[in-house]
This record gives structure tokens, sequence and C-alpha cells, in this order.
């Protein structure tokens, strides 16, 4: 989005965002801003950081602290900016934010610890970097006697009315959710109001303040155990993914080519690389000395800062307010802002899985399959995954139902999949697969509806439904239907009772699929593909597999394939004995 608007903005000159936009231009990317950054902050539950909260709060505060008092020092002296300027910018700096994190965490897979780090870090600090940017200016104005102690206390009582406002804000709206008191179909849009009228409130008592504000409101939101929080939760994803590619787009399109070019200057570029080896892990090591995290996480957390949105947007504003307070350095915030942020989202973006891998904090297994529902046939399947290597995972409710699967080594979760505390003992980041096949077809569909957001419609499979009206229930509730229409999870079960077995077979230039067809389509229903790869595809109702040369197919046969079998080998061993003769 970046690169987008460089090209329609600066180097061809197509569209510029100021002009187009006049007036509106800031209020419209701020409130985008604040949109953001609460969507993040609902996903900031205190029980995800339960075991491991004070690394979380020391990186969030004195963390954050020397992480500004470096960032002060390496703007001094390495970019050569005054000492009020730099201490601006240094608290500015520290920001991360859920813009660039977020999708990044995606993308790495990390394990969820370094994971949830990375994502409170980001997400709590983001208001934070913005109120040390204002203090540091306060203090700047108070210094010089531009401003008096009292309009300089002025800001921590902004502070306080921002964070009570905010949490006031959640709680009201929580209360009144948890009652009723709002219909479900305007829910949505009702959070969407009362951010929009936090921030703004907040903003209008003290500027950037009402990041603060909305950063409390969701984090009270999310900790309130709210039934409806999820539906909120994905209705604000789709509108921060909106609002973040056409913040990046405005924002970059909206420089100029002589911003550009002094980017490059090389006091510049020597300030970003101090900020990138230096300041970030120094500050990230010096503020989780004593805490339980390794050096590999130490080292990981230390490595990935990218700036995001909100160090763009702000450091417009303390650009513009610093040049009116005389600090005629200030003009260099702008190109200063701009190549921290493009380099740390592109050396950051395109190595944290590299990195992630190398220090054995991402994902060390490929990715695997998670079953929900014991049954004899899941435990058959779950047996055949897991014997060709496969990472499986066999959840269900009942301790007794998955007694055989634990006999049989397969790795199991005794627990209801969709309740909150399995969200939090269940590391679904390993998993690219869900098979559901509990034989309660309903709560089959609940489970795939509640799991679509996280692992995509096209990675969700339900065993048929035996009950009710297919067409209309599979069309608008469930997953991909597993195998065909005839195969729900009693009939599977009965053909394991009646010892049907799970097979492989490789195909081959001389056995090739037409011939598997032809000989071993009746009795057999075919399961899933391993291609020479490794991956698996399952056969499903709604896609016709067309396995090639070199893929194993994985079937459930009857007993009478082994019979079969059997009389292959003895004819093979007579034909090469030849035919034999009486003496």
């Amino acid at each position: 989005m970046s690169i987008a608007g460089l090209l329609v903005g600066p180097i061809f000159g197509i569209i510029t965002p100021e002009e187009s936009f006049g007036d509106l231009f800031g209020p419209l990317v701020s409130l985008a801003v604040a949109i953001i950054l609460f969507e993040g902050s609902l996903n900031l539950n205190l029980k995800e950081i339960r075991g491991f909260n004070k690394p979380v709060w020391r990186i969030v505060t004195f963390g954050a602290f020397l992480a500004w008092i470096g960032g002060a020092l390496a703007a001094h002296y390495v970019a050569g900016l005054s000492w009020g300027v730099s201490f601006v910018i240094g608290g500015l700096f520290i920001v991360t934010g859920p813009t660039v994190i977020l999708p990044l965490l995606r993308q790495a897979k990390l394990k969820a610890r370094p994971a949830a780090l990375l994502k409170w870090e980001g997400i709590i600090v983001d208001p934070f970097g913005a109120l040390l940017a204002l203090f540091a200016f306060q203090f700047v104005l108070f210094a010089q006697g531009d401003v008096t102690a009292a309009a300089f206390g002025l800001f921590f009582l902004a502070s306080i009315f921002a964070t009570a406002l905010g949490a006031g804000a959640g709680l009201g709206l929580g209360w009144m959710f948890e009652r009723g008191q709002i219909p479900e179909f305007l829910k949505s849009p009702m959070v969407f109001g009362v951010v929009l009228l936090t921030f703004v409130i907040s903003d209008i008592v003290m500027h950037e303040t009402g990041l603060l504000a909305v950063t409390a409101m969701g984090m009270v939101m999310a900790n309130m155990n709210i039934a409806s929080i999820n539906d909120m939760r994905h209705f604000k994803e789709n509108i921060s993914v909106l609002l973040i590619s056409s913040v990046f787009l405005m924002l970059t399109a909206s420089l100029s080519m002589e911003v550009l070019l002094e980017i490059f200057n090389w006091s510049i570029i020597s300030f970003v690389l101090v900020m990138l080896f230096i300041v970030r892990p120094i500050s990230i090591w010096l503020s989780t000395i004593g805490t339980e995290l390794s050096w590999q996480e130490k080292a990981l957390v230390g490595w990935i800062a990218p700036r995001g949105i909100v160090a763009l947007t702000v450091s417009g504003y303390f650009a513009n307010v610093l040049l009116g307070a005389g600090f005629e350095d200030a003009e260099l915030l702008t190109a200063l802002t701009f190549a921290l942020v493009f380099s740390t989202v592109v050396a950051h973006g395109f190595t944290i899985t590299w990195a992630g891998r190398k220090l054995g904090l991402a994902s060390a297994q490929e990715p695997g399959v998670i079953i929900i529902g014991a049954s004899r046939f899941t435990t058959v399947l779950a047996k055949a995954l897991h014997d060709m290597g496969k990472n499986v995972l066999l959840v269900d409710a009942s301790w007794g139902r998955l007694n055989n699967a634990r006999q049989l080594g397969i790795n199991t979760y005794v627990g209801n999949i969709l309740s909150e505390h399995t969200e939090y003992e269940v590391e679904l980041t390993p998993y690219e697969k869900m098979i559901v096949a509990s034989e309660t077809d309903s709560f089959n569909a609940l489970v795939v509806n509640n799991f679509v957001p996280e692992m995509g419609r096209n990675n969700l499979y339900q065993t048929a439904i035996h009950e009710g009206d297919p067409a209309d229930f599979h069309a608008s509730l469930s997953g991909r239907i597993l195998f065909t229409e005839d195969w729900n999870i009693h009939a599977l079960d009965e053909k394991t009772e009646q010892g049907y077995a799970i097979r492989s077979t490789k195909l081959t230039d001389r056995f090739t699929y037409e011939e598997y067809n032809k000989k071993w389509s009746a009795n057999t229903i075919p399961l899933f593909i391993e291609n020479a790869q490794g991956n698996i595809e399952f056969f499903s109702s709604d896609k016709v597999l067309e396995p090639k040369q070199g893929d194993t197919i994985v079937s459930f046969t009857g007993p009478e394939r082994d019979s079969d079998r059997i009389q292959e080998r003895l004819e093979i061993k007579r034909n090469k004995k030849g035919p034999q003769t009486k003496e």
C-alpha cells in the first residue's frame, strides 16, 4: 500500500490527498487510527498473558522508557536534532502498533508467548508513544517558560480523564449488551459510533489523548466476557483492513519528492540503523532482566519493532507544532518518520518468519490437522495421520472417548473446543485444517462458523449431516462436507465396526488413478491425498480431486480388499514359479 501510494502520489502525481480532502484530511486519518487501535485492543484479554505478565508489563513500561531515552539520544547525536525535538521524536518512536504487528504475526505463526509479547506491546505502547511525545513537548515549553506549571499539570489530568472516559464507555456498552438493552443488529454500529465519540471528546480536551481513551475502552470490553464480543471483533477486523489500506495510501501519496529525497540523507540512514540495531535490542534486554524469557525470545522481540500508522500520523502533528514553537529542525521530522517506518516494515516483515524459525520460536512442525469429536472412525483417522508423520490433535469433551486414542499415542485434549478456557489452552497455530466430526450436527456447524475467521472455510471440514435437510443446512452453516453426502459419522463408525481399515495406495505410471477407480471403487471410501511434497488434501463433496502420478491415496476400505490382495500375491507367486510338472 505504501508503494502504491508513492506511485500515485509524488512519483506520477495522479492524486494529492491533502488537496482532495482539504480540511477533512487530518480528521479522517485520526478517526481511522482510533478505530484501528480500538480493534487491536479488543484482542487484549488478560488471560492470554497469564503466567508471563511480568515481561509484558516490563516491556511496556521500563522498556518503553529506555527506548524513549535511547531514541532521543540517537536523534540528537546521530540525526543532529536539537534536544527539544529529539525528546519529542524519541517518545513518538517507541510505538510499533497493531497495523503492522498483527499482520506479521499471522504470517510468521510464532509460538504463543513471543506472539503475545509483540501484540501486547504494539497495542498498549501505541497511545503511550503519542502521550510521551506530548509530555516531552509540554516539558520543553515549560522549561523555556512558554507555559506555566498549571498548564503542564493539565497534561496529567487530561490523560487520567481519557483513561476514565474510555473505561467508562467500555463498561457502559458492555453492561447494555449483556442486559439486552441494544438490539443485536445495532451492536456493531453502536460500538463504531461510541468509539468515534470517545476519541473526539478526549481529543478535544487535549490533543493525542484520544488514542489512550479508545485503547482503554477496548481493553475493558475485551475482559468483560461479553457474549457477542467475537461478532464485534470480526466486524472491526473487516473495517480495520479497509482503513489500514486507505490510510497508508493517503499518507504516502501526500508526500512530496523533496521529502522522499531527504530520506536518503546519511544522517537519517544512520539514525535508522542505530534505532534498529542498538536502541531497540538494548531496551528489550535491559527491561527483561530477571524475567522468565529465554534469550531466543529476547532476541526476537528485540529485533521485531515495525512502526506503523500511529507514528506517521502523529509525527505530522508534532512537526507542525514544533515548527510553530520555533524549532526549525522539526522540518526533518516527516522524512525521519517515513524512513523509519519504511525501513522497519521491510526489514522486520521479510525476516520475522526466518528469525522465528532460526530461534526455534515458530511452529516447527508442518501444518497439521485438528479433529473435533472422538469416535471409532476419527480415532482410526487420527492414527493414520499420526503414523504418516502428520501433526494431529484429537479434541473431545469426554475423557473416556479419548482413552483409545491416548493408548495409540495420539495427541489429545479434553475439553469443549468452543469454551473460553480452551481458547487459551489449545494453541491452534500449528494446525492448518480442522475436521469437525461430533455426533451432533448443530454443534459441528457452530464450531465451523466459530473458526471461519481464523482458519478460513476452505480449511474447515464437517462430516455429512445425518438429520434434517442437508441442502439448506450445508449452504448456510456448515463447512466443506467431508468425503461425500452419504458418509455421516454414524455410517463411518458402523463401517469401522464391520472391519473397515485405512489403506494407502501410491499411484505410478503403471497404476494410474483410473485403474485405481476400476479396481477399488467398490466398498472403498477415498479419504485424502498426500502429494509428493507431503501436503494432504481431503476428498469433499464440493471439490473433485484429480490425483497424479506420485500421489498417495489414503482410503477407508472393507475387509474383502485384504482378501483380494492376498489372492493377488498368491497369483504373482504362482506366475513366478511357472507351470508345475509331475515326474
